[in-house]
Order: C-alpha cells, then sequence, then structure tokens
C-alpha cells in the first residue's frame, strides 16, 4: 500500500488487476483516510463546538468524557444523565414567568418588549434526589406551537421529554462555553461557592426559527469517571 501525494493511502500499488482486494482492507483503508482528513482539517468536532471551546479556553482533553458529552451534544441532556446515572431524572421549577423582555437577545432575534418565557429549572435524581444539572432558558412564545407551550407552563416535563413525546424536530446550535464560580448556584449543588461549575449556552431551531436560548450548568467536579 503506498501513499498518495495528498496523504492518503491507496491499495492498487500491492494489488494487480485480477488480484481481489479483500473487505477488511477497504475498511481500514476508508478509516486511515478519514483520520488523515481529520488530523489535515484540524477538525474533530463540529464548527459550532469548536468555536465555542476555543472562545471560552475550555482545553477539552481537561474534561472527563461525560463532561465532554453534555457540553457538546446535540442530543436530549435528560435521557443521557439517566442512561449515565441508571436513574429517573425529574425537573423542579425554580422560576417560570411569561414577561415582555426588557434588553434584545440578537442570537435568537428577540427585541426588547416580545413576549418570552423565561424559566429556571433543576434536572434531580429521582431516587437519590441530586441535583445534576441547573438550566435557564429564554423561550420564544410566538414560535412554538401551541400544545408544546401550554405543556411546558403547566406541567413538569423536562424540555427534551416534550420534544420527543411531541415529535418536534429541533437543532442545537452550541455559542458559548466555559467555566465559572457556582457562586448563587452553589447551595443547589452542595459545593462552595468558589468552586467552578462548567457551562454551555445554546439556541434551538425548529423549522429553521429560533425557539429558545438554554444555558446549562454543573459543577466542574460532577461526573468524573470515565466510562
Amino acid at each position: 500500500m503506498t501513499k498518495l501525494e495528498n496523504g492518503k493511502h491507496d491499495l492498487s500499488s500491492q494489488k494487480s488487476k485480477d488480484s481481489p482486494v479483500r473487505l477488511e482492507e477497504i475498511v481500514y483503508v476508508f478509516d486511515l483516510n478519514k483520520l488523515t482528513d481529520n488530523c489535515q482539517n484540524n477538525k474533530i468536532m463540529r464548527n459550532d463546538l469548536q468555536k465555542s471551546l476555543k472562545h471560552s479556553h475550555l482545553n477539552p482533553s481537561s474534561l472527563s468524557t461525560f463532561q465532554r458529552i453534555l457540553l457538546t451534544t446535540n442530543g436530549t441532556v435528560t435521557d443521557i444523565l439517566e442512561a449515565y446515572l441508571f436513574e429517573q431524572i425529574q425537573l423542579i421549577k425554580l422560576s417560570e414567568k411569561l414577561i415582555d423582555i426588557e434588553h434584545d437577545i440578537p442570537n435568537i432575534q428577540v427585541k426588547k418588549g416580545d413576549k418570552v418565557i423565561e424559566r429556571e429549572v433543576l434536572l434531580r435524581g429521582k431516587i437519590s434526589r441530586r441535583n445534576f444539572i441547573y438550566a435557564s432558558s429564554v423561550v420564544l412564545v410566538d414560535n412554538l406551537h401551541e400544545r408544546f407551550k401550554n405543556e411546558l407552563l403547566t406541567t413538569k416535563t423536562p424540555i427534551g421529554k416534550l420534544w420527543f413525546e411531541q415529535k418536534v424536530e429541533n437543532f442545537k446550535e452550541i455559542i458559548d462555553s466555559g467555566k465559572e464560580p457556582a457562586q448563587e448556584l452553589a447551595n443547589y449543588f452542595n459545593v462552595d461557592p468558589e468552586e467552578n461549575v462548567l457551562f454551555r449556552t445554546y439556541v434551538v431551531f425548529s423549522q429553521k426559527k429560533p425557539t429558545m436560548i438554554i444555558t446549562e450548568k454543573f459543577p466542574e467536579s460532577y461526573f468524573l469517571q470515565n466510562f
């Protein structure tokens, strides 16, 4: 097998026209060329993830596997937590109010005076009674389906569960991540106010329209055990 000018590999130099190429060789070369592309482009994660981590000076290699998953996933955090902790997660509403917002939020095209839902919640283990994630969100009322809005306001179902139950297609664009002192969140996690929490902020799009912006936080000392 020879190396081509672009750094990729080729089987043809070692195989005659009549000599068969085994499947495992094809898979090996495909994986090797894919790895070469990743190294050449220096891309391991999506662009938005790389930008947010670079902006925050948060080194991914300093995080545990599960911490990286929580900070970069495009999936449902509640389901991911339940799979990792082997425990049902329940939502605890700290505050929720329908307001006329007092400032612009360009990332979700919100202007001062628009009606939004502001809410703060905890994701808590149903058995352990331990808080694992704090989340704050601003939700664009006018961009939600009526049923979704009603369920959001009247039930304690996590947003991710509502997306699944109502088959809502969505995409998350991560716009920020990093770490900061826990401060007033310390009591929720039973940590010192000076201890750092890791966080990420992302915008949720549905049918190409922004529907909400969410910030999730958890202590840096959580989820350190690797798989």
